[in-house]
């Protein structure tokens, strides 16, 4: 399930150009703001559609451009080619000649996990961060987590426009009655969503603990869900609901429910990420992404292709080689060096490598 090539146009610096990546190692090498994660970003976007960065689609299209294309192909007996362009606020995804209307059938061609240095925002940033992390983390296997987690925001979005209206007093009467047939709809969905986000948690939990204790020698690091909502069934949720909708109202939101959920990272019961050391929250950063593909692997039986994008640079001589050793099986990995890095010592027999310099991929004499 790995990539055979990668084609860009007009993706941001890279120039226009296709690469030959039938490699299960490839090292890109150059110094920063070439292009390196440039070309990561081309690949994830191969399998999300989307940035890891959170870029908007017309953020990627280079300097001057409203429209740009990815495409690639796959080593596997499904699937052979996609094609993804941007133009004129439209993304069309086109695999095997195709049209795809949902991202999440992308889900099972090239599953890619990502290492880069946005991740400490799933320990240090916004709650709203780690519940992305973490939907993602079950979204990899489980795509009717997908489907109730649209469906939620769907109608949470819907719910907030009845909030609005009836804080500014337009159609009562008319808006207090669809809020009323709403209500069940999001108490079933987000009620589906929490159970499956606890589960989550400690499934995680289980695999993390013992990664974390292998690099750092800290063990005892769990992660704990916590629930906006306290009650644990839909007549229960609907009365919260009843019992706070003046405040909602005044408010004009939704002020509770799995969009409010945490995550958070705990050692014997107390806070752990915000009072750890940068090295320590970094670490947790990366071994995040090591449990995620861990997890992926148990579930669907299938590898995933990593990338990573200047992880190794921040860890120590020791810290690295653990770090690479507890790398779960992997279908393919994208590694990206400045180059007075030791990238050389990490290199294997058939490792392609690559020098970036000005968004221009040239190979520097990788096959050996």
């Amino acid at each position: 399930m790995g990539f055979t090539f990668l084609r860009t146009v007009s993706f941001r610096n890279l120039t226009d150009s296709e690469t030959d990546v039938r490699g299960r190692d490839i090292f890109l090498v150059g110094e920063n703001g070439q292009g390196k994660s440039n070309f990561l970003e081309a690949l994830y976007f191969c399998s999300y559609a989307s940035s890891f960065r959170g870029a908007r689609d017309s953020d990627m299209a280079r300097t001057g451009e409203n429209a740009f294309s990815v495409s690639s192909g796959f080593d596997n007996n499904i699937n052979n080619n996609l094609n993804i362009t941007y133009r004129e606020k439209e993304k069309k995804i086109i695999l095997d000649g195709k049209k795809i209307d949902d991202r999440k059938e992308l889900l099972r061609v090239t599953p890619s996990i990502i290492f880069c240095h946005e991740d400490m925002d799933f320990v240090s940033g916004t709650p709203e961060r780690r519940r992305w992390f973490f939907d993602q983390t079950r979204s990899l296997w489980d795509s009717l987590y997908l489907e109730d987690l649209q469906k939620y925001r769907y109608v949470l979005k819907n719910r907030n426009l009845l909030l609005r209206n009836l804080q500014q007093g337009i159609n009562k009467s008319e808006n207090e009655a669809t809020l009323l047939a709403l209500d069940p709809q999001l108490s079933r969905y987000g009620l589906e969503l929490s159970g499956k986000r606890r589960e989550t948690a400690e499934e995680f939990s289980a695999v993390f603990e013992p990664l974390y204790k292998a690099i750092s020698g800290i063990d005892g690091i769990n992660i704990k869900y916590t629930s906006s909502w306290k009650a644990d069934s839909i007549d229960g949720i609907m009365e919260h609901l009843a019992e706070k909708q003046h405040i909602d109202i005044s408010m004009g939101v939704s002020r509770s429910g799995p969009h409010r959920d945490r995550y958070s990272f705990l050692r014997g019961g107390m806070d752990f990420s915000g009072n750890a050391s940068t090295g320590q929250r970094r670490l947790l950063a990366l071994l995040l992404r090591i449990a995620q593909a861990k997890i992926f692997s148990e579930r669907t039986g299938n590898k995933p292709v990593f990338l990573l994008d200047d992880v190794l640079l921040e860890l120590d001589g020791e810290k690295r080689k653990r770090f690479i050793s507890l790398l779960p099986e992997y279908e393919q990995a994208f590694y990206t060096f400045l180059p007075i890095e030791p990238y050389e010592s990490y290199r294997k027999s058939d490792t392609i490598v690559y020098n970036v310099e000005n968004g221009s991929i040239t190979p520097n004499g990788s096959r050996n």
